[in-house]
């Protein structure tokens, strides 16, 4: 009988540092996207002239401007990966970059597809994060695969860039959104596995880590949603 107390205690206590981990990962990753939201906001408040006369020259610009995160976020998850000191205020001007980036493609769409999208996203994580948290079953080969589909992913954005047309946007808009639905299982199964394989002992940099991961699942949802929507609706300001 004692054994098995102790053995209760021994689970609540587990129990108990588990979720403060994932406490600790989605107070980061909300303060990510708040923080991108609000440089969002300011840009579109305050400088959306100066946005509009950049937009209309486009080009080769912006694609360089969206190539600079996937070089970003490779060294913020070494950093994390290391425990660095830098990894948290990186994270934060990440989020912020992005969320300058993001601001340009919301000046394309109205307020009723942004809201939609983001509402939209918004419940869709959170039934898929719930979902990667209780299943048992193991998503680790789903989520393997598509953390590759994303960088194919990301190859037919770029030629998209080039070749154009409503109907390819909204087929990798949809793939998109697949994806990342499996990505936000995973990720969130993700974090219990990190824990257990580090008997609880995880450091800031491994909730930094997947809170970047949350973040980037989270944001590309939106994103991918809001095309969806907006050609779908047909009421994109363009």
């Amino acid at each position: 009988m004692q054994n098995m107390n102790d053995n209760n205690i021994i689970f609540d206590q587990r129990q108990d540092g588990l979720n403060a981990f994932f406490s600790k990962i989605y107070a980061l990753m909300g303060a990510g996207v708040l923080v991108s939201a609000l440089v969002s906001w300011i840009m579109i408040t305050f400088f959306q002239d100066n946005m509009m006369a950049v937009l209309q020259r486009g080009g080769l610009f912006f694609l360089i401007l969206w190539l600079i995160p996937l070089v970003m976020v490779g060294s913020l998850q070494v950093m994390a990966m290391k425990n660095s000191k830098l990894a948290l205020p990186v994270f934060v001007g990440y989020a912020a970059f992005m969320g300058f980036l993001i601001s340009f493609t919301l000046l394309m769409y109205t307020a009723t597809n942004i809201t939609l999208a983001f509402v939209t996203a918004a419940a869709m994580f959170f039934g898929l994060a719930v979902y990667g948290r209780v299943t048992k079953r193991n998503l680790s080969g789903m989520g393997k695969a598509l953390g590759i589909a994303v960088w194919g992913l990301v190859v037919a954005i770029i030629l998209n860039f080039f070749i154009g047309g409503s109907g390819l946007t909204l087929l990798i808009s949809i793939i998109g959104v697949v994806i990342f639905s499996g990505l936000i299982a995973w990720d969130n199964q993700k974090i219990t596995h990190v824990y257990n394989a580090n008997n609880g002992q995880v450091s800031d940099g491994w909730a930094i880590s997947m809170a970047l991961s949350l973040y980037l699942d989270f944001i590309n949802m939106f994103l991918f949603l809001l095309r969806i929507f907006g050609i779908s609706g047909g009421n994109n300001r363009n």
